[in-house]
Protein backbone atom coordinates (compact mmCIF):
# COMPACT_ATOMS: atom_id res chain seq x y z
CA UNK A 1 0.00 0.00 0.00
CA UNK A 2 1.20 3.49 -0.86
CA UNK A 3 0.81 6.15 1.85
CA UNK A 4 -1.15 9.25 0.86
CA UNK A 5 0.85 11.82 2.81
CA UNK A 6 -0.97 14.76 1.30
CA UNK A 7 -4.31 13.51 2.64
CA UNK A 8 -2.89 12.97 6.13
CA UNK A 9 -1.26 16.42 6.02
CA UNK A 10 -4.56 17.97 4.96
CA UNK A 11 -6.35 16.45 7.94
CA UNK A 12 -3.70 17.72 10.33
CA UNK A 13 -3.67 21.21 8.80
CA UNK A 14 -7.45 21.42 9.21
CA UNK A 15 -7.05 20.51 12.88
CA UNK A 16 -4.30 23.12 13.31
CA UNK A 17 -6.48 25.79 11.70
CA UNK A 18 -9.30 25.01 14.15
CA UNK A 19 -6.92 25.30 17.10
CA UNK A 20 -5.55 28.59 15.80
CA UNK A 21 -9.06 30.07 15.52
CA UNK A 22 -9.58 29.48 19.24
CA UNK A 23 -6.57 31.63 20.20
CA UNK A 24 -6.94 35.30 21.07
CA UNK A 25 -3.75 36.16 19.18
CA UNK A 26 -1.95 35.24 15.96
CA UNK A 27 0.82 32.68 16.54
CA UNK A 28 4.20 33.76 15.15
CA UNK A 29 6.91 31.41 13.93
CA UNK A 30 10.38 32.80 13.25
CA UNK A 31 12.55 31.18 10.59
CA UNK A 32 16.26 31.81 10.14
CA UNK A 33 17.93 30.93 6.87
CA UNK A 34 21.45 31.65 5.65
CA UNK A 35 22.41 31.80 1.98
CA UNK A 36 19.46 29.59 0.95
CA UNK A 37 19.68 27.63 -2.29
CA UNK A 38 16.79 26.98 -4.68
CA UNK A 39 15.58 23.87 -2.83
CA UNK A 40 15.61 25.70 0.52
CA UNK A 41 13.73 28.67 -0.93
CA UNK A 42 11.07 26.34 -2.34
CA UNK A 43 10.70 24.67 1.05
CA UNK A 44 10.41 28.04 2.77
CA UNK A 45 7.74 29.11 0.29
CA UNK A 46 5.81 25.93 1.08
CA UNK A 47 6.02 26.61 4.81
CA UNK A 48 4.83 30.18 4.30
CA UNK A 49 1.83 29.04 2.26
CA UNK A 50 0.80 26.39 4.76
CA UNK A 51 1.33 28.70 7.74
CA UNK A 52 -0.87 31.36 6.16
CA UNK A 53 -3.48 28.69 5.40
CA UNK A 54 -3.84 27.83 9.10
CA UNK A 55 -3.57 31.38 10.47
CA UNK A 56 0.08 31.37 11.57
CA UNK A 57 2.39 34.32 10.84
CA UNK A 58 5.72 33.11 9.46
CA UNK A 59 8.59 35.60 9.90
CA UNK A 60 11.62 34.77 7.73
CA UNK A 61 15.03 36.31 8.45
CA UNK A 62 17.63 35.71 5.73
CA UNK A 63 21.25 36.08 6.79
CA UNK A 64 24.03 36.73 4.26
CA UNK A 65 26.49 34.03 3.21
CA UNK A 66 29.27 35.60 5.29
CA UNK A 67 27.23 35.47 8.51
CA UNK A 68 29.11 34.06 11.49
CA UNK A 69 28.00 31.63 14.19
CA UNK A 70 27.64 34.62 16.53
CA UNK A 71 25.38 36.34 14.02
CA UNK A 72 23.12 33.29 13.85
CA UNK A 73 22.98 32.86 17.62
CA UNK A 74 22.15 36.56 18.08
CA UNK A 75 19.38 36.23 15.48
CA UNK A 76 17.91 33.23 17.32
CA UNK A 77 17.93 35.20 20.57
CA UNK A 78 16.21 38.19 18.94
CA UNK A 79 13.51 36.09 17.32
CA UNK A 80 12.83 34.16 20.52
CA UNK A 81 11.75 37.40 22.18
CA UNK A 82 9.31 38.39 19.40
CA UNK A 83 7.84 35.07 18.23
CA UNK A 84 6.31 31.95 19.79
CA UNK A 85 8.71 29.58 18.09
CA UNK A 86 12.03 29.62 16.20
CA UNK A 87 13.35 27.29 13.55
CA UNK A 88 16.71 27.33 11.80
CA UNK A 89 16.35 26.20 8.21
CA UNK A 90 19.07 23.65 7.50
CA UNK A 91 21.53 23.37 5.94
CA UNK A 92 23.71 26.22 7.15
CA UNK A 93 27.02 27.17 5.54
CA UNK A 94 29.90 24.94 6.68
CA UNK A 95 31.58 27.90 8.39
CA UNK A 96 28.75 28.11 10.96
CA UNK A 97 28.68 25.94 14.08
CA UNK A 98 25.28 24.31 13.53
CA UNK A 99 25.07 22.67 16.95
CA UNK A 100 25.76 25.90 18.78
CA UNK A 101 23.08 27.72 16.80
CA UNK A 102 20.47 25.00 17.39
CA UNK A 103 21.22 24.84 21.10
CA UNK A 104 20.48 28.58 21.32
CA UNK A 105 16.80 27.87 20.57
CA UNK A 106 14.80 27.64 23.85
CA UNK A 107 13.31 24.16 24.20
CA UNK A 108 9.85 25.59 24.77
CA UNK A 109 10.12 27.51 21.47
CA UNK A 110 11.59 24.74 19.34
CA UNK A 111 8.95 23.15 17.06
CA UNK A 112 11.70 21.07 15.40
CA UNK A 113 12.12 19.24 18.70
CA UNK A 114 15.91 19.02 18.62
CA UNK A 115 15.99 18.22 22.36
CA UNK A 116 13.61 15.26 21.94
CA UNK A 117 14.70 12.40 24.19
CA UNK A 118 16.80 14.75 26.32
CA UNK A 119 14.25 17.24 27.65
CA UNK A 120 10.67 16.42 28.65
CA UNK A 121 9.48 19.80 27.34
CA UNK A 122 10.53 18.92 23.80
CA UNK A 123 7.95 18.03 21.17
CA UNK A 124 8.18 15.07 18.82
CA UNK A 125 10.30 16.17 15.81
CA UNK A 126 8.31 16.62 12.56
CA UNK A 127 9.65 13.58 10.68
CA UNK A 128 9.07 11.31 13.66
CA UNK A 129 5.64 12.91 14.14
CA UNK A 130 4.81 12.21 10.48
CA UNK A 131 5.86 8.57 10.86
CA UNK A 132 3.78 8.33 14.03
CA UNK A 133 0.67 9.65 12.23
CA UNK A 134 1.17 7.23 9.34
CA UNK A 135 1.64 4.38 11.82
CA UNK A 136 -1.59 5.24 13.63
CA UNK A 137 -3.59 5.54 10.40
CA UNK A 138 -2.27 2.28 8.94
CA UNK A 139 -1.96 0.38 12.25
CA UNK A 140 1.79 -0.19 12.05
CA UNK A 141 3.06 -1.98 15.15
CA UNK A 142 6.53 -1.07 16.46
CA UNK A 143 6.84 -3.05 19.70
CA UNK A 144 9.41 -5.87 19.42
CA UNK A 145 9.85 -5.21 15.70
CA UNK A 146 13.23 -5.13 13.99
CA UNK A 147 13.71 -1.48 12.98
CA UNK A 148 16.56 -0.46 10.71
CA UNK A 149 17.31 3.26 10.35
CA UNK A 150 19.57 4.10 7.41
CA UNK A 151 21.40 7.36 8.11
CA UNK A 152 21.78 9.12 11.44
CA UNK A 153 21.13 12.74 10.51
CA UNK A 154 19.77 15.45 12.76
CA UNK A 155 16.35 15.64 11.09
CA UNK A 156 15.57 11.99 10.31
CA UNK A 157 17.80 9.25 11.68
CA UNK A 158 18.43 10.53 15.19
CA UNK A 159 14.85 11.46 16.17
CA UNK A 160 13.27 8.42 14.51
CA UNK A 161 15.70 6.04 16.25
CA UNK A 162 14.73 7.61 19.59
CA UNK A 163 11.04 7.41 18.68
CA UNK A 164 11.35 3.72 17.77
CA UNK A 165 13.04 2.97 21.09
CA UNK A 166 10.15 4.59 22.99
CA UNK A 167 7.81 2.21 21.12
CA UNK A 168 9.70 -0.82 22.39
CA UNK A 169 11.36 -1.68 19.07
CA UNK A 170 14.72 -3.29 18.45
CA UNK A 171 16.64 -0.53 16.65
CA UNK A 172 19.70 -0.78 14.42
CA UNK A 173 21.19 2.38 12.91
CA UNK A 174 23.24 2.12 9.73
CA UNK A 175 25.84 4.75 8.92
CA UNK A 176 28.62 4.99 6.34
CA UNK A 177 30.95 3.05 8.65
CA UNK A 178 28.56 0.13 9.22
CA UNK A 179 29.65 -3.31 8.01
CA UNK A 180 27.49 -5.78 6.08
CA UNK A 181 24.59 -3.36 6.13
CA UNK A 182 22.74 -4.94 3.20
CA UNK A 183 22.21 -8.09 5.29
CA UNK A 184 20.92 -5.94 8.16
CA UNK A 185 18.51 -4.15 5.82
CA UNK A 186 17.23 -7.49 4.49
CA UNK A 187 16.12 -8.47 8.02
CA UNK A 188 14.22 -5.24 8.72
CA UNK A 189 10.52 -5.34 9.62
CA UNK A 190 10.43 -1.56 9.35
CA UNK A 191 12.94 0.39 7.28
CA UNK A 192 13.47 4.13 7.79
CA UNK A 193 15.49 5.88 5.08
CA UNK A 194 17.14 9.27 5.39
CA UNK A 195 20.38 9.35 3.41
CA UNK A 196 19.36 11.33 0.32
CA UNK A 197 20.74 8.89 -2.28
CA UNK A 198 18.36 8.30 -5.19
CA UNK A 199 17.13 4.69 -5.51
CA UNK A 200 19.63 3.57 -2.87
CA UNK A 201 17.43 0.69 -1.70
CA UNK A 202 16.15 -1.67 -4.39
CA UNK A 203 13.55 -4.42 -4.19
CA UNK A 204 16.10 -7.25 -3.92
CA UNK A 205 17.49 -5.72 -0.70
CA UNK A 206 14.28 -5.86 1.35
CA UNK A 207 12.17 -8.73 2.59
CA UNK A 208 8.56 -9.36 1.64
CA UNK A 209 6.10 -7.41 3.77
CA UNK A 210 8.56 -4.77 5.00
CA UNK A 211 7.23 -1.33 5.97
CA UNK A 212 9.27 1.46 4.36
CA UNK A 213 9.30 5.04 5.63
CA UNK A 214 11.25 6.98 3.01
CA UNK A 215 12.38 10.42 4.20
CA UNK A 216 15.40 10.69 1.92
CA UNK A 217 14.38 13.23 -0.70
CA UNK A 218 16.94 14.27 -3.32
CA UNK A 219 16.90 15.59 -6.87
CA UNK A 220 17.51 13.53 -9.98
CA UNK A 221 17.06 15.03 -13.41
CA UNK A 222 14.97 17.86 -12.07
CA UNK A 223 12.64 15.47 -10.23
CA UNK A 224 12.48 14.83 -6.48
CA UNK A 225 13.04 11.13 -5.69
CA UNK A 226 13.51 9.06 -2.56
CA UNK A 227 16.06 6.62 -1.22
CA UNK A 228 13.75 3.69 -2.01
CA UNK A 229 13.58 2.54 -5.62
CA UNK A 230 10.12 1.83 -7.02
CA UNK A 231 11.08 -1.86 -7.21
CA UNK A 232 10.62 -1.98 -3.40
CA UNK A 233 6.92 -1.09 -3.69
CA UNK A 234 5.84 -4.56 -4.80
CA UNK A 235 7.59 -6.20 -1.85
CA UNK A 236 6.58 -3.71 0.87
CA UNK A 237 3.30 -4.01 2.76
CA UNK A 238 3.37 -0.22 3.23
CA UNK A 239 5.61 2.45 1.73
CA UNK A 240 5.70 6.23 1.98
CA UNK A 241 6.53 7.58 -1.48
CA UNK A 242 8.73 10.53 -2.42
CA UNK A 243 7.23 12.96 -3.16
CA UNK A 244 3.84 12.87 -1.48
CA UNK A 245 4.61 10.77 1.57
CA UNK A 246 6.36 11.97 4.71
CA UNK A 247 7.28 15.41 3.31
CA UNK A 248 3.85 17.08 3.29
CA UNK A 249 3.10 15.77 6.78
CA UNK A 250 6.29 17.21 8.30
CA UNK A 251 5.26 20.78 7.44
CA UNK A 252 1.85 20.25 9.04
CA UNK A 253 3.49 18.59 12.07
CA UNK A 254 5.87 21.54 12.46
CA UNK A 255 2.95 23.97 12.63
CA UNK A 256 1.06 21.68 15.00
CA UNK A 257 4.16 21.54 17.22
CA UNK A 258 4.15 25.34 17.45
CA UNK A 259 0.62 25.25 18.90
CA UNK A 260 1.61 22.46 21.29
CA UNK A 261 4.46 24.62 22.57
CA UNK A 262 2.13 27.61 22.97
CA UNK A 263 -0.29 25.48 25.01
CA UNK A 264 2.58 24.31 27.22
Amino acid sequence: MIVDGRAIAGELLSAVAEKTKKLSFTPKLGVITCAPGLETRQYLDLKQRKAKQVGIDLVVVELPIDASTEDCVACVERLSTSTHGVIVQLPLPASIDRERVLKAIPVNQDPDGFAYGENVQSVLPPVAAAINLISIKHQVEWKDKNIVVVGYGKLVGQPVAKYAETKGAEVTVITESSDDYFKIIKDADILVLGVGQPHFITGDLVKEGVVIFDAGASEEGGVVVGDADESTHNRASLVSPVPGGIGPITVAALLDNLLKLIRQ
